[in-house]
């Protein structure tokens, strides 16, 4: 019995863990950042919520200090999903130098929980993807 309920748990993981994705441009209705009207339309909102993401990055980027003195730049694309639940999820970066990719992390995983993007009325899920860039005064 006991490895009947273990199978079934599994199973229903897997399930819930393979929830399909829409593209954000592919939603009735993108994921809605906080600050941004419910009642705009999809190209207003897709422009409320860049803007939001942005001031987001710039007012939480902490440039690492051992990146400053090694004089490490460069552009972080970051990736994640935005979840069902409206929360910022698998959150993947890749770029110059591992320090500048951990802080391109931090960042984005203080975006606040959003307003899921929505198909048939129903929450999805959304990637999203942005370059941060990390570039030091002359």
């Amino acid at each position: 019995m006991k490895q009947l309920i273990l199978l079934l748990l599994f199973f229903i993981s897997t399930l819930l863990s393979q929830e399909k994705e829409f593209d954000f441009d592919s939603v009735e209705r993108i994921p809605i950042y906080p600050g941004c009207e419910v009642n705009m339309k999809n190209q207003q909102l897709r422009n409320c919520f860049q803007q939001k993401i942005q001031t987001h990055i710039i007012k939480n980027l902490r440039y690492p200090k051992i990146a400053q003195r090694r004089k490490i730049e460069g552009r972080v694309f970051v990736q994640f999903i935005i979840g069902t639940g409206g929360y910022i999820d698998k959150i993947r970066a890749r770029g110059p130098d591992p320090m500048l990719e951990a802080e391109a992390k931090r960042i984005v995983s203080l975006i606040p929980k959003l307003r899921p993007g929505r198909v048939n009325g129903k929450a999805v899920r959304v990637p999203f993807s942005i370059p941060i860039i990390f570039r030091l005064s002359k």
